[in-house]
């Protein structure tokens, strides 16, 4: 094919196309395009017509792409990634009178912590912008951005996508929750022999809180997992249970909740905090606006009144955590 023969070829078809490579599924296509399923299976005949093959064959409820959709594909994504990164760089963009709908992905304690206060400005500075918030975490964040789902997403994260970026926010401090009114920080015993409560997306009940207890040769009891945040205050409160949290998530809490944060009685392994998005939308002007309010709002860690001084982790402790 030339470029006369572009004329041919309907950016549409195209966008529906990929969004069928992502999601293997006419009705998810429809959803995600807000196409009905009449329109998804018209546009897939004519794109059989232009590429003169099958291109999906269904496979119970998946369609499953042909060796020649999947040549396409891989020809078709960067091409495709281009258009949007040139266009995205002619629109104009003024928060105060944008109509735009931004999808963002957060982690729990990002959504339960920080995701208020970022909601406040950007009332303040774009009152007509919609903001769909998708729940992400280290595992599925490459997807949702592959997706496009998201085109930003802040959590921990892990490998990502080669056409991703990231920005390191700040970091995540480990602090002890509780509600219970004894006077002063617990000592290790007493932590060690409270219930503990575990916020797990996937219900795991042991965390890296476990795996440092066990090289001072201790253990805890965690006695519940939950998979979300807010529900802590209501699980703390009048019980002697306590639960690690994220520092900010601690303060919210406390501030809130009228709950005690502070910090462990051991020293436990700090993680990232980091902003993730698409490298095509890495020069739009909106996208870019909405990442500097992120980052405000991210970046700034506000550290609480009583910080003692607690034992370093050791180089070959740190090993033995990774190891885990």
């Amino acid at each position: 094919m030339n470029r006369n023969d572009l004329r041919r070829a309907d950016i549409h078809l195209l966008v529906v196309f990929e969004t069928m490579m992502q999601e293997r599924n006419v009705s998810r296509v429809g959803e995600k395009l807000f196409l009905g399923q009449p329109t998804i299976s018209a546009a897939l005949g004519r794109l059989r017509l232009l590429f003169d093959d099958p291109l999906f064959i269904r496979s119970g409820r998946v369609m499953e792409p042909t060796a020649r959709a999947e040549e396409i594909f891989s020809n078709l994504a960067p091409a495709l990634e281009g258009m949007a990164a040139a266009l995205s760089r002619c629109q104009s963009f003024d928060p105060a009178t944008s109509e735009s709908t931004f999808h963002v992905g957060l982690s729990d304690d990002v959504e339960y912590a920080l995701l208020p206060r970022l909601l406040r400005q950007l009332r303040i500075e774009a009152p007509n912008i919609t903001l769909i918030v998708r729940r992400v975490d280290q595992r599925n964040m490459s997807q949702r951005l592959m997706n496009g789902d998201i085109s930003v997403g802040i959590s921990h994260t892990l490998e990502l996508p080669a056409n991703a970026r990231r920005k390191a926010l700040r970091p995540i401090r480990p602090m002890l929750l509780r509600a219970d009114t004894r006077p002063g920080p617990l000592g290790l015993d007493e932590f060690c022999r409270r219930p503990h409560v575990v916020v797990s997306s996937m219900g795991n009940a042991v965390d890296d809180t476990d795996h440092a207890l066990s090289l001072l040769g201790r253990r805890r009891k965690v006695t519940l997992a939950v998979p979300q945040f807010s529900a802590l205050p209501v699980l703390l409160a009048h019980s002697d249970r306590v639960a690690i949290v994220p520092d900010y998530v601690a303060r919210v809490m406390a501030a809130v909740a009228g709950l005690k944060a502070e910090p462990a009685p051991l020293a436990l392994p700090v993680q990232e905090l980091s902003m993730v998005w698409r490298a095509t939308v890495h020069n739009d002007r909106a996208q870019r606006w909405l990442r500097s309010r992120c980052c405000t709002f991210a970046c700034d860690p506000v550290e609480l009144q009583v910080v003692p001084t607690l034992r370093p982790v050791s180089r070959s402790d740190q090993a033995l955590l990774a190891a885990r």
